[in-house]
């Protein structure tokens, strides 16, 4: 007990002591003169080129009325139907598939139910040409759109483009409703816009907030083009395909995506810019398919949305701010790889160059980069501006296709191979002892026609993907006919057992 008490004792006593000490350094302290004051702007300068925001008069709060009585008329409520299918459901293989089949699984007929999905739309000519979202109208066999007065119209699908994520519709009729197109690009961060359209199916429905972010990749078209406008008006389901206008009610945007961990609006909606989509619709019109023009290259952005990790960038252990102090710069697009035969590597642009400008538009990410082509046609000719070495330079590109081509794509459809074809049935593969196949019904000409492939003849592989459905065959046309070869190689195998491969030539004069 008595150690215990002196070890208080003590405790207490080291307090006393640094108190009087400081005490002591305290009174010394005021006895020293008093030293001039600093003001906060002399000890830290700001820049005097900083513009500060002005107005013209008396701040007042943003009026959104007159924004949303000119857009809510022209954004239309989309329904599209999906009707029911018999389809072929390939089963996982079992036991017995191994041993008394051909271990390749059973195929089984099923009826899909019918889906119905709804989104929204945007007028954009008074004849009634709509533009909206691919994945609102993607795999619809009926579309019907209502109008903010409560009018229908059947609507018929002119052309989609999954890269963008946009699609144009049309319904029949004159003197609609428009909304004035806007320039995207000069949507300031932090100016007020609306979304409109129907979330959750609540027709007319207009929401405000402001640009949070431009040129933003969000990573969910797989291969597409990204350059979002970010803002915090509420998108939700059902808005996707909608309007996004700024207050004198244009059109800046077609709303698109949210980002949410519950599906629903958390503060994050995307939007494609005008800048975009006013190509992409005019192209779908006019050609049936985008005339999509494409430097040529491979790389990754330094800096801002969409930059390369800080891990590792390749297996010398080369990391991003490594490569930043090798190149230069701090942002612009560094370039990993020239493609043979594109725009790129015939303008002399090469590896390790850094893309910082096109056209006198700066740029920073890849996201920008992609947003400034995707307003050219093959055939345009653009100013590149460049880091290479650590100096500056511009080189004149003349763009190309994915063809590697300046001449128009055109739209490729089925039709184009002038055959019909069916999934093969049960029995057949039974008595060839086959898991998959495509059976060609009829030749009427055409691509098949002139590759010498004729009636009867099974399909097994097209560019060295299975063929199990239709939809197979239609997918490996679509990427081939964008492709510098314009080849279908097909494998297959007559009735007869004797196998056969076939090159269908797809270039069109």
């Amino acid at each position: 007990m008595k150690s215990n008490v002196k070890a208080i004792v003590g405790i207490g006593l080291a307090c006393v002591v640094v108190s009087a000490g400081v005490a002591g350094i305290t009174a010394y302290s005021l006895q020293k003169p008093v030293q001039e004051t600093v003001a906060f702007e002399e000890m830290f300068q700001p820049n005097p080129n900083v513009r500060l925001a002005s107005f013209s008069g008396p701040a007042q709060p943003v009026d959104l009325t007159q924004a949303a009585e000119t857009s809510i008329h022209a954004v239309v409520h989309i329904k599209a139907k999906q009707t029911s299918k018999v389809e072929t459901v390939q089963r996982m293989p079992d036991i017995f598939d191994f041993f008394f089949g051909d271990g390749q699984g059973r195929s089984q007929q099923v009826r899909t139910p019918e889906r119905v999905g709804f989104g929204s739309g945007v007028i954009i000519s008074r004849d009634g040409y709509i533009a909206t979202n691919n994945h609102v109208v993607d795999g619809a066999d009926e579309i019907t759109v209502k109008l903010n007065d409560n009018r229908e119209f059947a609507g018929r699908i002119i052309g989609t483009d999954p890269a963008t994520d946009l699609a144009l519709v049309k319904i029949e009729g004159d003197d609609f409703p428009t909304i004035p197109i806007g320039d995207s690009e000069a949507l300031k961060v932090g100016e007020w816009v609306l979304a409109v359209g129907n979330p959750f199916n609540l027709t007319s429905t207009v929401t405000a907030g402001i640009v949070s972010a431009k040129a933003r990749s969000i990573g969910i078209y797989n291969g597409g083009v990204e350059s979002f406008i970010q803002t915090d008006a509420a998108i939700n389901q059902g808005n996707s395909g909608g309007a996004l206008v700024n207050t004198r009610g244009e059109l800046v945007g077609i709303n698109s995506a949210l980002a949410s961990p519950t599906g629903a609006y958390s503060g994050y909606g995307f939007a494609i810019p005008t800048s975009i989509m006013t190509k992409v619709v005019a192209d779908l019109k006019q050609y049936g398919t985008v005339q999509r023009a494409v430097l040529g290259i491979r790389g990754g952005s330094l800096g801002g949305d969409g930059a390369m990790s800080d891990t590792p960038i390749d297996k010398s252990g080369t990391t991003l701010e490594d490569k930043q102090k090798e190149l230069g710069c701090v942002d612009g697009v560094w370039v990993n790889e020239v493609i043979e035969g594109g725009s790129a590597a015939a303008a002399g642009i090469k590896e390790n160059d850094v893309i910082v400008g096109l056209d006198g538009k700066d740029i920073k990410n890849m996201p920008e980069l992609q947003e400034q082509l995707a307003k050219h046609r093959p055939g345009d000719k653009v100013k590149v501006k460049i880091i290479r070495d650590k100096k500056e330079k511009t080189i004149d590109v003349t763009l190309k296709n994915e063809q590697g081509t300046t001449k128009v794509v055109k739209n490729v459809e089925m039709d184009i191979l002038g055959a019909a074809f069916r999934e093969l049935p049960d029995d057949v593969k039974r008595q060839l002892n086959l898991g998959y196949g495509l059976e060609v019904t009829g030749v009427n000409g055409g691509k098949m026609g002139e590759a010498g492939i004729r009636k009867g003849f099974i399909i097994l592989k097209v560019n060295n993907e299975q063929m199990h459905k239709v939809s197979d065959l239609e997918e490996a046309l679509k990427k081939a006919s964008r492709s510098p070869e314009q080849v279908l190689f097909i494998t297959g195998i007559f009735p007869s057992g004797k196998r056969a491969n076939y090159a269908v030539d797809l270039s069109q004069e």
